[in-house]
């Protein structure tokens, strides 16, 4: 057995020792993500869905994936079924099996579970973020593969800063990053890249137009891109030539508190608490107004994972040891422009390793 089949066996495994703790008898997964996660089954999200037993595991999906699955999921705790009735199969499966309570994950499709709740032999249950919580901790191989992701991404923003001029549009300086990331074997983007220069760099969330970078403006970039599956999540806002003191001051502010964060995190810390330092630095320089969002999430194989988010308030959240959360103030000014640094760091015993490693200080693009 290979160490990939070993680790795909042990999540399986510890999902169905599960079940009599969540008193259900069957758990049906249709998230893409937890399939890949439990059994390595990638497909289009909705072209099929994994029915577990405490002492089985079907894959139900069709004919467009025969060949997939018998060359990569070779592992005999597995069965699957062939057809174009996924939903009638988790039916005809659950008679089959006894189950009489069938779990659901949280982010099934209406349409998915009107159509499991057709049957007539077992009661449906809400069983939120069973298998997110799982993959919270990452092993070994998932750790490596996310921190692939953060040096190729560190070294892409190192390229576009050798790429852009003024005069560029935000669309054009996204396409170039696109293709670098691509061709250095990259898979995908895991979320529209976003870009925000000047003014616009006060949306948080600013995707990419047509405008063009000018002089005097600072640029936030913020992307991520699987490798292996996994993704990164970085951000770093760079200066067009000289810039403002206003700006300056909102750099050194937003530079300063990703430390402060960063110097706090390690395993059992709760969410406020490592929020507290870096927004508290903000707040107290006057913006209050210009900072809401939270201070970051998990990532993984998804770039927005358990912990979905940390923050004032949210004491409840509590990160532990190999857990990968990014680290993203900000401070975003109408009318001015905007500032984020993000990192992605993985919790360790007594501190975090920041695996992002592109240059925290601010980069000025010679113009």
């Amino acid at each position: 057995m290979s160490m990939k089949e070993g680790l795909l066996m042990s999540r399986l495994t510890k999902l169905q020792l599960k079940l009599p703790q969540l008193d259900i008898d069957a758990f049906v997964i249709t998230n893409h993500y937890n399939l890949k996660y439990l059994v390595n089954f990638e497909a289009l999200p909705g072209d099929g869905c994994l029915l577990v037993t405490k002492d089985s595991a079907t894959l139900i999906t069709d004919a467009r994936y025969q060949e997939a699955i018998e060359e990569e999921i070779n592992d005999p705790a597995v069965d699957h079924v062939i057809t174009r009735d996924y939903y009638g199969e988790v039916q005809r499966q659950c008679a089959k099996k006894g189950a009489k309570t069938l779990g659901y994950e949280g982010t099934i499709p209406m349409a998915i579970y009107r159509q499991i709740e057709q049957g007539d032999d077992y009661q449906m249950v809400f069983e939120n973020n069973v298998v997110e919580t799982m993959r919270r901790i990452k092993e070994p191989v998932e750790i490596e593969n996310i921190r692939k992701a953060c040096q190729l991404q560190s070294q892409a923003f190192d390229y576009i800063l050798s790429y852009v001029k003024p005069g560029m549009t935000e669309r054009q300086v996204v396409n170039e990053l696109d293709h670098w990331m691509k061709l250095r074997g990259a898979e995908n983007i895991s979320f529209t890249t976003i870009i925000a220069s000047g003014e616009n760099g006060a949306k948080p969330h600013a995707t990419a137009t047509d405008k063009k970078l000018k002089k005097g403006e600072l640029v936030t970039l913020d992307f991520g891109y699987f490798i292996n599956g996994y993704t990164g999540d970085m951000t770093r806002t760079f200066a067009m030539g000289p810039v403002s003191d206003k700006l300056h001051e909102m750099y050194d502010l937003v530079q300063k508190a990703n430390e402060e964060v960063r110097a706090v995190i390690k395993d059992g810390m709760h969410g406020d608490d490592m929020d507290r330092p870096g927004r508290d630095l903000i707040w107290s320089h006057g913006y209050k107004d210009n900072f809401e969002h939270g201070m970051g999430h998990g990532i993984g194989l998804s770039v927005h994972e358990l912990p979905a988010t940390y923050g004032p308030g949210r004491h409840e959240v509590v990160v532990h040891e190999n857990e990968i959360i990014t680290v993203e103030p900000g401070i975003y000014v109408p009318g001015v422009g905007g500032v984020r640094i993000e990192d992605d760091v993985l919790v360790r015993k007594t501190d975090c390793e920041t695996l992002t490693t592109a240059p925290r200080d601010l980069q000025t693009i010679n113009c």
